[in-house]
């Protein structure tokens, strides 16, 4: 039987292995973030179609838990969890969204949206945080002391992390910044159990403190700075080729804040190029609110990054200043051909409210994505024929608020292009009548126009 193994190793290539099983987040050498790194020797044992056969065998079916969109794919992940020590809410294999209505409108014959937010908690999160909170329990199975698990949040990290701990009966505690997150995002860990804790800072402010809890003993950090969060993450990228029959698409667009998911896109394109699943990458785009955008910057300077104060947006999950994956997106960007676009916010809400009529429901987030597609198209950088996929990250129904004072124009300092209120009508059949003849003079309007 083939022994897979999985290592921490520094990302600037100090020496030296780390144990996944203790908690260790930046190298101890230069300080520098960590990364899982796979004996992919041991993994060549077996071909890439037998990888492949292996992979589509367990997708999506019910044989605990290899139908998991990320434990099916163990090997590649954390190959030495237990089977009882894994937590999972059967995350991934989230659907792609053939946006063919949305994509005909710009120009575009093969865009698809990846549904990252049709999961257990409503979001991508989930992806990694099966992992993190798995290996937790194994640790604390085999003695090791955690008290808590921690992060600093915008609100999806939160809610994923207090559902997994809540479903491994951990201790989790979510550090807030005051009155920045949707009420949803903000009721899901409540419900779960967790204590959270609402600070008078940004997410910035929130993940300072969370990284010294995390240097006691004790508090386990469950931010993306831990690479185990990646590990899980990075199945995204191996499901979307799988989900294309193994082909690849042509570019990924994704939103980017504390920038581990696109750090984790990479990675499993790479994993895949290396046991030669796939012979292509395809290019990688990060998508910033303009309102927090040190990646855009950089990306402009020759990739010379610098910390911003993130101001206030629609976006609030990716309102980040000093982003601690940047080093890994960065070179992640630089191998990919990768590019950064920012979009302001009039753009990021008038791009999620268009894609809406054509029958998505979109986060602010992939608003952000959404206005970064429509501006690559306007520079004719894409071809008819590319196959674009665009990351949601997470679910519409988490921001009514947003959608509800987009369409009713009560978004301030934006004036909405595809607003669609509420007609108020007496209770008189007339009147209804009217109010449709009006509606049906407008489409005709609109389509002869």
């Amino acid at each position: 039987m083939t022994y897979y193994r999985a290592v921490l190793q520094c990302v600037a290539g100090c020496p030296g292995d780390h144990a996944i099983w203790t908690p260790t987040y930046r190298c101890p050498h230069c300080g520098n973030l960590l990364q899982v790194v796979h004996d992919l020797d041991a993994l060549r044992g077996r071909s890439a179609a037998d990888w492949m056969r292996l992979f589509d065998e367990r997708f999506k079916r019910t044989a605990w838990p290899r139908g998991s969109g990320v434990w099916g794919k163990r090997e590649w992940v954390c190959p030495d969890i237990r089977d009882e020590n894994l937590v999972s809410t059967g995350e991934g294999g989230s659907q792609l969204f053939r946006a063919e209505r949305y994509g005909s409108e710009l120009g575009l014959d093969d865009l698809w949206i990846k549904l990252c937010g049709n999961s257990h908690t409503g979001s991508f999160k989930d992806l990694g945080m099966t992992v993190l909170v798995s290996v937790v329990k194994q640790m604390m199975a085999d003695g090791a002391y955690v008290r808590a698990v921690a992060c600093a949040s915008t609100g999806d990290t939160s809610a994923s992390l207090a559902a997994y701990a809540a479903v491994a009966g951990i201790p989790a505690i979510v550090i807030l910044p005051r009155a920045r997150v949707s009420p949803t995002q903000l009721a899901q860990p409540m419900a779960n159990g967790a204590l959270v804790l609402a600070l008078d800072t940004d997410f910035d402010g929130c993940m300072a403190i969370v990284q010294r809890l995390a240097a006691e003993e004790g508090v386990y950090l469950a931010n993306s700075m831990n690479s185990l969060r990646l590990e899980g993450q990075k199945t995204l990228s191996i499901e979307i080729v799988q989900q294309f029959d193994w082909q690849v698409p042509d570019l990924i667009i994704v939103p980017g804040g504390n920038l581990g998911n696109i750090s984790a896109i990479g990675a499993g394109f790479s994993v895949m190029q290396n046991l030669g699943l796939v012979t292509k990458r395809p290019r990688l785009v990060v998508a910033q609110a303009a309102s927090a955008n040190p990646l855009y910057l950089a990306y402009r300077n020759n990739w010379t990054f610098q910390p911003v104060t993130a101001r206030p947006t629609l976006a609030s999950a990716i309102q980040i200043g000093n982003p601690v994956s940047v080093g890994k997106a960065i070179r992640v960007l630089q191998r990919y051909d990768g590019l950064v676009e920012q979009a302001t916010e009039h753009e990021l809400a008038d791009a999620a409210a268009r894609a809406d009529r054509t029958g998505t429901f979109n986060c602010p987030h992939t608003g952000v994505a959404l206005a970064a597609l429509e501006k690559l198209v306007a520079r004719g950088e894409l071809r008819r024929s590319d196959r674009v996929i665009v990351i949601s990250t997470a679910s519409g129904l988490k921001f009514p608020d947003f959608k509800i004072a987009y369409h009713t124009r009560a978004l301030p300092d934006i004036t909405p292009r595809y607003a669609n209120p509420p007609v108020d009508v007496p209770n008189d059949y007339d009147a209804v009548r009217g109010a449709i003849d009006r509606l049906v003079r407008g489409s005709k309007s609109t389509i002869d126009g």
